[in-house]
């Protein structure tokens, strides 16, 4: 898990919903903003109830993406804030990794 000043808040989702650019692949979209600060990126994910009805399975999406996220978080650039939403169900680690390692070389 990132710690919480290294996730976006509810006013930084509710900003990226209204202007910000996205990237989507298969089973993660990301909505992002480019800040001209140098501050720390600050990234969440969202695992909405039409991908997994329990909530205990949306959290585990969750918590995976966090993990995954943690090992290539210093390869995203300073000054993003950004949301990745899941499209799909997808509990495969790699396939995950992945994906998220192409968005973060997307937008460098």
């Amino acid at each position: 898990m990132l710690p919480k000043n290294r996730r976006a808040n509810k006013k930084d989702i509710d900003l990226l919903f209204k202007s910000g650019s996205s990237v989507s692949f298969p089973n993660l979209t990301f909505k992002f903003i480019k800040s001209s600060k140098d501050i720390p990126s600050r990234i969440s994910f969202i695992a909405p109830k039409n991908v997994a009805k329990k909530a205990v399975d949306r959290n585990r999406l969750r918590r995976l993406g966090y993990i995954v996220l943690k090992n290539h978080i210093g390869g995203s650039p300073l000054g993003i804030v950004g949301v990745f939403i899941f499209r799909k169900y997808q509990d495969d680690v790699s396939i995950l990794e992945n994906e998220i390692k192409k968005i973060l070389d997307k937008i460098n």
